[in-house]
């Protein structure tokens, strides 16, 4: 009798404890727990999210859900009022980490757009949200910053380099309705006039600049590297870590910053005869196909004035 009064009250302790453990919680993408009874929810900090207002901005994804030969892209209207947190398409591709205070760009190779060998989860600025076609020109002028940083990245096993490069910031061209009309051209695609790249941790400015500085006229429109070519300069290191940047633009000058060292300045007769209206571009544009590769940029901040 003893030894089953014994097995009883172990199993009663057992049943007890096992009463007394805590349900697991899930947790979605922006929620916080608390684990202390004594403490009330009220008390602990509010969380925030990275400060990037919508208004003017669509996003590319790197897939073609919808099977339309392109890129799947969402407009302003599907972002904004905290739209991009609720649409499943988005997600996998764009969201918040709470943990940090970043927006979360990844992509891999995929879909990739006409004008581009490379997949990108990447944010393409819009002035006016309900027409692509209206643009800036250098001498109307702009400015974009933000603080970002590449969270991580394959590794690049096909050359020197020790990881893949990304494109996380751009002024691209874009060829005028004018111009569109006078020249019956079937693309309004313009070539990039500024790319910063990070590669190997460094950051990069390729700036577009005229082959021949004495191309005039329409052959200025000829986007083929024949006309126009990158000019590279090295800003500096940031490896994996979080960094400021900023880009300006005016009539024939471009101005690019990294964190609080001098900016480096671009005046010269290509800026003068750029031909082609602007648009900002910020975000994750992964330049290789290898099957294996990914990226992921943070952006604990975006803004854009003009």
């Amino acid at each position: 009798m003893i030894k089953y009064k014994i097995i009883y009250v172990c199993l009663l302790l057992v049943l007890c404890a096992c009463n007394s453990k805590e349900d697991p919680v899930s947790l979605d993408s922006g929620s916080t727990t608390n684990n202390n009874p004594n403490v009330s929810d009220d008390n602990l900090p509010p969380i925030t999210y990275a400060d990037i207002d919508f208004s003017n901005w669509k996003v590319t994804l790197p897939v073609d859900e919808n099977n339309n030969g392109s890129p799947d892209e969402y407009q302003p209207a599907d972002l904004i009022n905290n739209g991009y947190k609720t649409n499943a398409a988005i997600q996998p591709y764009m969201y918040d980490d709470a943990e940090d205070s970043s927006l979360v760009f990844y992509t891999y190779p995929e879909t990739s757009t006409t004008n581009s060998l490379y997949s990108r989860t990447e944010l393409r600025e819009l002035i006016n949200p309900s027409n692509s076609r209206e643009n800036w020109t250098l001498a109307e002028g702009g400015e974009m910053s933000g603080r970002l940083k590449v969270a991580s990245i394959s590794e690049n096993n096909e050359s020197s380099d020790d990881y893949h490069k990304v494109i996380v910031m751009q002024i691209h061209g874009i060829i005028s309705e004018e111009d569109m009309e006078i020249h019956g051209f079937s693309s309004n695609n313009g070539p990039p006039l500024i790319k910063i790249y990070w590669k190997d941790g460094f950051v990069w400015c390729h700036k577009k600049s005229l082959i021949n500085e004495s191309t005039d006229g329409d052959d200025l429109l000829e986007t083929s590297n024949n006309t126009w070519t990158d000019i590279k300069v090295n800003l500096g290191y940031v490896g994996f870590d979080a960094f400021d940047f900023r880009i300006k633009a005016s009539d024939a000058r471009i101005e690019v910053q990294l964190n609080d060292e001098n900016a480096y300045i671009y005046e010269d007769v290509s800026l003068d005869k750029w031909p082609y209206e602007n648009y900002f571009k910020a975000g994750n544009y992964l330049t290789t196909t290898h099957a294996d590769a990914f990226s992921y940029v943070k952006y604990y901040n975006l803004n854009v004035v003009h």
